[in-house]
């Protein structure tokens, strides 16, 4: 009977270690993309992609700054459900292709917030016109936002964001295909791709990585504005998975570049097109 009891007690004890050792390895992934005590800028927060960045990156403890250039009632939209949640953010109104105003960006989240530890470029634009058809200015407003804001932020950036920091940049995945169309949109998005490689050998010294990402097409007025159901049918039909993205799809991926599990990834561009290209 003693000797019942004490294997009893044995299979216990080895279950009940078995069980803490599954409880220390779920605690230990929920770690994981933990951003608490980072100070997060997204540009082009108030709404989309951007928005849906910055509600992620709040859950996982990050404080952040939600800029916009037009559309405050969006971003409080954002900033109130963000505080909803218990977590801290503000709006912070500026247009990256301004040089001042991305100086002022900075100022004003360094005031609020003591630091800045990660960029969130995620501002830009979309005109789609044959070249024939693009005015001096589409395509000046095109690589003002998408080229020269990007510049802008990273050269504040430079000097300004944190130590052992993360820089995540937006390009896209039509970079990768040849759409008639959006040949000045292409052409923004791949100086964007070399902004970041040479800005990941400048600041790598101070463990700030830096890299940049291609969502496809992904769901959100950017996109799908102006375009008939049939055309993006088309173009969900050549994702691996038959559909184009969500928002949601690029903020999982951002919340993981912005974690110090990310930190060995640097100078990359990471395609999120479900396949698309």
């Amino acid at each position: 009977m003693i000797c019942t009891i004490k294997s009893l007690i044995s299979v216990i004890n080895k279950r009940s270690k078995a069980t803490l050792g599954l409880l220390v390895k779920q605690l230990n992934y929920t770690k994981m993309n933990d951003l608490t005590g980072k100070v997060v800028i997204v540009t082009g927060a108030s709404k989309g992609i951007g928005a849906m960045i910055a509600l992620r990156l709040a859950e996982a403890g990050a404080s952040v700054v939600i800029n916009f250039a037009h559309g405050i009632d969006a971003a409080n939209e954002t900033v109130r459900k963000i505080t909803e949640m218990g977590f801290r953010a503000i709006p912070v109104q500026a247009d990256v292709s301004k040089s001042a105003e991305v100086v002022a960006l900075f100022d004003e989240a360094i005031r609020v917030f003591g630091r800045v530890d990660v960029l969130v470029n995620n501002a830009g634009v979309m005109i789609t016109k044959s070249i024939k058809d693009t005015t001096d200015e589409d395509f000046e407003k095109q690589f003002g936002i998408n080229v020269k804001g990007t510049f802008n932020t990273l050269r504040e950036a430079a000097t300004r964001l944190s130590d052992n920091g993360s820089v995540i940049n937006f390009s896209t995945s039509v970079n990768r295909v040849m759409l008639p169309g959006y040949g000045t949109y292409v052409a923004s998005k791949s100086a964007v791709e070399q902004l970041t490689r040479v800005f990941a050998k400048e600041v790598g010294t101070r463990g700030i990585n830096v890299n940049s990402v291609s969502p496809g097409p992904t769901n959100t007025a950017l996109f799908t504005n102006g375009k008939p159901q049939e055309v993006i049918d088309r173009l969900a039909a050549q994702s691996a998975f038959n559909r184009i993205g969500e928002p949601d799809d690029i903020a999982k991926v951002i919340v993981f570049l912005a974690s110090d599990e990310a930190k060995w990834i640097s100078a990359q561009n990471i395609g999120l097109n479900g396949g698309f290209a």
